[in-house]
């Protein structure tokens, strides 16, 4: 039987480390990141920044290659250099990067970086009880089933996330005049983008949805509000 004292240790524990990692990544993203200077970006942001009635959305850019938008645990939001690159090649639109970071506000803005380090010391607790009661019936192997059932549902939350942030993302690009035809456009492109098109890999193992998954969500919302656009 697992003792309330090792849960609790196994959930402070969980706590810790998710700090820590916040932190690092924090301080990763300070060393390695500078404020976007793009005119003709910054003026598609405008409009995000109206609907939000700020004065302006500040986007920071990652230096790294590979094509990704974050939002920090601290409510910055990020687009790597990658992805700035593919602008400037004319493999994606300005509208098209505009959904990305209304999608990385919606991150923010739906909290789920702070529901994530509830979910982050749940799982490891979780971690510690079926540990405790599998290795006893299946000593040797105990560890790897605990760690896929975890890794199952930290992957299922995170695709819960996504859903969400998506669904934010539209009614912003919808109340600013951009339309969601750049999210689901970004969406078509994404596995050549980032040479990662989740082939083979079944949808319930990976931690975000499948893109024909996202548009077919995003269409769904456009039917309920109304603004499918007229059918030719």
């Amino acid at each position: 039987m697992i003792k309330t004292p090792a849960l609790l240790l196994a959930v402070l524990y969980g706590l810790v480390m998710w700090l820590f990692s916040a932190w690092r990544l924090k301080a990763q993203m300070d060393a390695t990141s500078t404020p976007l200077k793009h005119p003709a970006l910054e003026a598609e942001l405008r409009h995000l920044a109206d609907v939000l009635e700020v004065e302006r959305i500040r986007v920071n850019i990652h230096e790294v290659e590979p094509v990704n938008g974050l939002a920090a645990p601290d409510g910055r939001i990020f687009l790597t250099r990658g992805f700035l690159n593919k602008y400037d090649k004319g493999e994606v639109t300005a509208p098209e990067l505009a959904s990305v970071v209304a999608h990385e506000l919606g991150h923010v803005a739906l909290g789920h970086s702070r529901r994530r380090l509830i979910d982050f010391s749940g799982q490891n607790a979780m971690r510690v009880v079926l540990s405790g009661i599998l290795g006893r019936f299946l000593p040797g192997i105990g560890p790897m089933v605990v760690n896929a059932l975890t890794s199952l549902v930290a992957a299922r939350l995170s695709r819960r996330d996504e859903y969400e942030a998506d669904a934010y993302a539209s009614a912003l690009l919808v109340k600013a005049g951009i339309g969601t035809a750049p999210q689901k456009t970004l969406f078509t492109k994404l596995g050549k983008l980032t040479g990662m098109g989740g082939n083979g890999v079944p949808a319930w193992m990976m931690s975000h949805p499948r893109a024909e998954d996202r548009i077919a969500a995003i269409e769904v919302n456009e039917a309920k509000w109304g603004t499918l656009p007229p059918t030719p």
